[in-house]
Protein backbone atom coordinates (compact mmCIF):
# COMPACT_ATOMS: atom_id res chain seq x y z
CA UNK A 1 0.00 0.00 0.00
CA UNK A 2 1.35 3.40 -0.99
CA UNK A 3 2.15 5.87 1.78
CA UNK A 4 1.03 9.43 1.07
CA UNK A 5 2.14 12.32 3.22
CA UNK A 6 0.67 15.77 2.86
CA UNK A 7 2.95 18.24 4.59
CA UNK A 8 1.19 21.59 5.03
CA UNK A 9 2.25 24.93 6.38
CA UNK A 10 -0.62 26.37 8.35
CA UNK A 11 -3.46 24.85 10.31
CA UNK A 12 -7.07 24.56 9.26
CA UNK A 13 -9.24 26.79 11.41
CA UNK A 14 -12.63 26.94 9.71
CA UNK A 15 -15.01 24.13 10.61
CA UNK A 16 -16.02 23.48 6.99
CA UNK A 17 -12.38 22.94 5.93
CA UNK A 18 -11.73 20.67 8.91
CA UNK A 19 -14.82 18.58 8.14
CA UNK A 20 -13.97 18.30 4.43
CA UNK A 21 -10.39 17.25 5.20
CA UNK A 22 -11.60 14.67 7.72
CA UNK A 23 -14.02 13.19 5.18
CA UNK A 24 -11.33 12.72 2.51
CA UNK A 25 -8.83 11.40 5.06
CA UNK A 26 -11.43 8.80 6.10
CA UNK A 27 -12.09 7.84 2.47
CA UNK A 28 -8.39 7.57 1.69
CA UNK A 29 -7.70 5.10 4.53
CA UNK A 30 -8.85 2.27 2.25
CA UNK A 31 -6.43 3.22 -0.53
CA UNK A 32 -3.20 4.41 1.07
CA UNK A 33 -1.47 5.06 4.35
CA UNK A 34 -2.21 8.76 4.67
CA UNK A 35 -0.29 11.08 6.95
CA UNK A 36 -1.29 14.72 7.22
CA UNK A 37 1.29 16.93 8.92
CA UNK A 38 0.63 20.56 9.77
CA UNK A 39 3.47 22.96 10.50
CA UNK A 40 3.11 26.45 11.93
CA UNK A 41 3.07 29.35 9.51
CA UNK A 42 5.67 32.07 10.06
CA UNK A 43 4.01 35.24 11.30
CA UNK A 44 4.46 38.15 8.90
CA UNK A 45 3.45 41.80 9.31
CA UNK A 46 0.62 43.20 7.18
CA UNK A 47 2.96 44.60 4.54
CA UNK A 48 6.05 42.40 4.65
CA UNK A 49 9.24 43.40 2.90
CA UNK A 50 10.86 41.00 0.40
CA UNK A 51 13.49 40.21 3.06
CA UNK A 52 10.77 39.35 5.62
CA UNK A 53 9.03 37.10 3.07
CA UNK A 54 12.32 35.35 2.28
CA UNK A 55 12.99 34.81 5.98
CA UNK A 56 9.51 33.31 6.37
CA UNK A 57 10.06 30.97 3.40
CA UNK A 58 13.45 29.84 4.74
CA UNK A 59 12.11 29.29 8.26
CA UNK A 60 9.15 27.28 6.97
CA UNK A 61 11.46 25.29 4.64
CA UNK A 62 13.69 24.33 7.58
CA UNK A 63 10.63 23.05 9.49
CA UNK A 64 9.46 21.13 6.40
CA UNK A 65 12.88 19.49 5.94
CA UNK A 66 12.79 18.24 9.54
CA UNK A 67 9.50 16.43 8.87
CA UNK A 68 10.15 15.17 5.32
CA UNK A 69 9.86 11.39 5.09
CA UNK A 70 13.01 9.70 3.84
CA UNK A 71 13.05 8.53 0.23
CA UNK A 72 10.13 8.36 -2.12
CA UNK A 73 8.79 11.06 -4.39
CA UNK A 74 8.49 14.71 -3.45
CA UNK A 75 5.74 16.80 -5.06
CA UNK A 76 5.78 20.57 -4.56
CA UNK A 77 2.39 22.22 -4.97
CA UNK A 78 3.18 25.57 -6.56
CA UNK A 79 1.71 27.94 -9.12
CA UNK A 80 4.67 27.56 -11.48
CA UNK A 81 4.20 23.79 -11.52
CA UNK A 82 2.53 21.89 -14.34
CA UNK A 83 -1.20 21.32 -14.30
CA UNK A 84 -2.50 17.85 -15.03
CA UNK A 85 -5.77 16.02 -15.36
CA UNK A 86 -7.15 13.73 -12.68
CA UNK A 87 -6.37 10.76 -14.93
CA UNK A 88 -2.77 11.97 -15.31
CA UNK A 89 -2.44 12.29 -11.51
CA UNK A 90 -3.73 8.73 -11.11
CA UNK A 91 -1.14 7.56 -13.64
CA UNK A 92 1.66 9.50 -11.93
CA UNK A 93 0.83 7.96 -8.54
CA UNK A 94 0.83 4.53 -10.16
CA UNK A 95 4.14 5.27 -11.93
CA UNK A 96 5.71 6.28 -8.61
CA UNK A 97 4.58 2.99 -7.04
CA UNK A 98 5.80 0.88 -9.99
CA UNK A 99 9.20 2.59 -9.89
CA UNK A 100 9.55 1.68 -6.19
CA UNK A 101 8.58 5.09 -4.78
CA UNK A 102 5.93 3.81 -2.42
CA UNK A 103 6.24 7.01 -0.34
CA UNK A 104 4.82 10.15 -1.98
CA UNK A 105 5.01 13.48 -0.16
CA UNK A 106 3.00 16.50 -1.28
CA UNK A 107 4.14 19.91 0.02
CA UNK A 108 1.68 22.77 0.47
CA UNK A 109 3.30 26.02 1.51
CA UNK A 110 1.82 28.78 3.58
CA UNK A 111 0.35 32.05 2.38
CA UNK A 112 3.64 33.12 0.75
CA UNK A 113 4.26 29.76 -0.93
CA UNK A 114 7.26 27.43 -0.80
CA UNK A 115 10.96 28.20 -0.64
CA UNK A 116 12.72 27.97 -4.04
CA UNK A 117 15.20 25.39 -2.72
CA UNK A 118 12.34 23.05 -1.73
CA UNK A 119 10.79 23.44 -5.16
CA UNK A 120 14.15 22.62 -6.77
CA UNK A 121 14.39 19.49 -4.61
CA UNK A 122 10.99 18.21 -5.77
CA UNK A 123 10.58 15.34 -8.22
CA UNK A 124 7.49 17.03 -9.59
CA UNK A 125 6.10 20.55 -9.38
CA UNK A 126 2.31 20.40 -9.57
CA UNK A 127 -0.13 23.26 -9.95
CA UNK A 128 -3.85 22.92 -9.28
CA UNK A 129 -4.64 25.76 -11.64
CA UNK A 130 -3.27 29.04 -12.94
CA UNK A 131 -5.79 30.63 -10.55
CA UNK A 132 -4.77 31.37 -6.97
CA UNK A 133 -6.52 29.53 -4.13
CA UNK A 134 -6.19 29.86 -0.37
CA UNK A 135 -3.71 27.22 0.79
CA UNK A 136 -6.40 25.77 3.07
CA UNK A 137 -8.66 25.18 0.09
CA UNK A 138 -5.74 23.76 -1.90
CA UNK A 139 -5.36 21.11 0.81
CA UNK A 140 -8.98 20.01 0.41
CA UNK A 141 -8.69 20.04 -3.37
CA UNK A 142 -5.51 17.95 -3.21
CA UNK A 143 -7.09 15.42 -0.84
CA UNK A 144 -10.06 15.08 -3.19
CA UNK A 145 -7.82 14.66 -6.22
CA UNK A 146 -5.72 11.98 -4.51
CA UNK A 147 -8.93 10.17 -3.58
CA UNK A 148 -10.17 10.55 -7.17
CA UNK A 149 -6.84 9.20 -8.46
CA UNK A 150 -7.24 6.00 -6.47
CA UNK A 151 -10.84 5.69 -7.65
CA UNK A 152 -9.66 6.06 -11.26
CA UNK A 153 -7.02 3.37 -10.71
CA UNK A 154 -9.72 1.04 -9.41
CA UNK A 155 -12.14 1.85 -12.22
CA UNK A 156 -15.01 2.96 -9.97
CA UNK A 157 -17.82 5.27 -11.07
CA UNK A 158 -16.62 8.13 -8.83
CA UNK A 159 -14.73 9.68 -11.76
CA UNK A 160 -17.13 10.25 -14.64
Amino acid sequence: MQKVTILCVGKLKEKFYIEAAAEYCKRLQRHCKLELLELPEYRLPDNPSPAEIQKALETEAAAIREKLPKGGALVAMCIEGKTCSSVALAQRLEDFAVSGKTQVTFLIGGSVGLDAALKAQADWKLSMSPMTFPHHMARIMLLEQIYRAYQIQQGTKYHK
